[in-house]
């Protein structure tokens, strides 16, 4: 009995930690089951930075992940005053200390910027915040950093503490097989539907598409349009100037093909030389203007810069649209197909319709 009255009989002190215990168990009992439920990577880090937000009470925090081709941090989540500023910021690996972090691996508590060297200033100067604390713990994925997360300036006066650092290296932990577990299945999932060399959609996942496709413009009554693209004397360039580099040619254009279009558009490599965009709730006279900006723009750009090459390339391009040409999806890639060979077998270098 005298337990019981023991425990019951707590003070008020020991009734807030043991209140902050439970908090933290029900967190990463939450997070836990985010982890096992969704795939989805920026589903599963608003939940986690939600939860550390509960938990450690920070003014702004920030998840930042590793752009391995730049070696940068950019600002993947952002909350708190000036976030939105932030969100085309990039720091390069060992700059500030999130940068820090970063190269070193290490966690890391500053209780006052002004008196660590690592600070850097350059986003406060941005967002026209104040940082005056900060902990920051990176996200390691066997061995390896693929970002941080930072958190600054403390709610409660008196800063951040050592057993705050510890809290956010262990959701940091579970953040990183979040991470992790969505990197690879997003890797699976452009396996099975974007191709290699141009990462643009494949023409398996276009057919699949465009049935889904075509079935939604038929219920809601709307237009439907396609674009057929084939290189005119691509073959040329592989003869003179060899395969590599008719490979890098072809994801040359698959990036200006991507620059110019929707992102509700979807860019295919149906093969070879030859591309397809599809778009959804556009009529054949849009889609043509289109086209012909693609043309146009094709005609303009200097290819191979970079390999000292600068080729010079023209397309020929058909435009078909569901329903006032086509009456199902196989039709739609026929007339759009047929519409392109008219200009490849004429002049190429040009627009023609179904």
């Amino acid at each position: 009995m005298k337990d019981a009255e023991n425990i019951i009989a707590c003070t008020p002190a020991d009734s807030a930690e043991l209140k902050q215990r439970r908090l933290q168990l029900a967190t990463f009992t939450e997070i836990g089951k985010a982890l096992t439920s969704s795939l989805d990577l920026r589903e599963i880090l608003n939940i986690v930075m939600v939860k550390i937000s509960d938990l450690l009470h920070p003014n702004n925090w920030s998840l930042l992940l590793l752009d391995e081709e730049t070696n940068e941090l950019k600002f993947e989540i952002v909350v708190g005053k000036g976030s939105e500023k932030l969100k085309d910021l990039r720091l390069k690996v060992g700059e500030g200390v999130a940068g820090w972090v970063a190269l070193e691996k290490k966690p890391l508590l500053v209780p006052d910027v002004a008196e660590d060297p690592r600070f850097s200033s350059k986003a406060d100067r941005v967002s026209n915040f104040r940082t005056k604390s900060i902990i920051c713990v990176p996200l390691l994925i066997r061995g390896k950093c693929r970002g941080v997360i930072e958190l600054i300036n403390k709610d409660e006066d008196g800063g951040f503490s050592e057993d705050d650092l510890l809290i956010l290296t262990t959701l940091a932990d579970y953040t990183a097989i979040a991470i992790e577990n969505a990197i690879f299945f997003n890797k699976v999932q452009e396996l099975t539907i974007t191709d290699d060399l141009t990462k643009l959609y494949n023409s398996r996942f276009l057919h699949s598409r465009l049935e889904y496709e075509v079935e939604r413009a038929r219920r809601f009554k709307y237009d439907l349009s396609m674009i057929f693209v084939d290189l005119d004397y691509f073959k040329a360039v592989n003869d003179t100037h060899g395969h590599l580099m008719g490979s890098r040619l072809l994801k040359e254009v698959a990036r200006l093909i991507l620059s110019l279009i929707r992102n509700v558009d979807m860019a295919c490599r149906y093969g070879g030389d030859e591309f397809l965009v599809l778009m959804p709730e556009t009529s054949k006279k849009n889609a043509l203007m289109v086209a012909e900006k693609l043309r146009s723009a094709m005609k303009e750009t200097v290819f191979l810069c970079d390999e000292g090459i600068n080729i010079r390339l023209t397309g020929s391009f058909g435009v078909a649209s569901f329903p006032e040409d086509a009456e199902d999806k196989d039709d739609l890639i026929h007339l759009a197909d047929s519409a392109m060979y008219r200009v490849k077998n004429s002049s190429r270098d040009g627009v023609a319709e179904a």
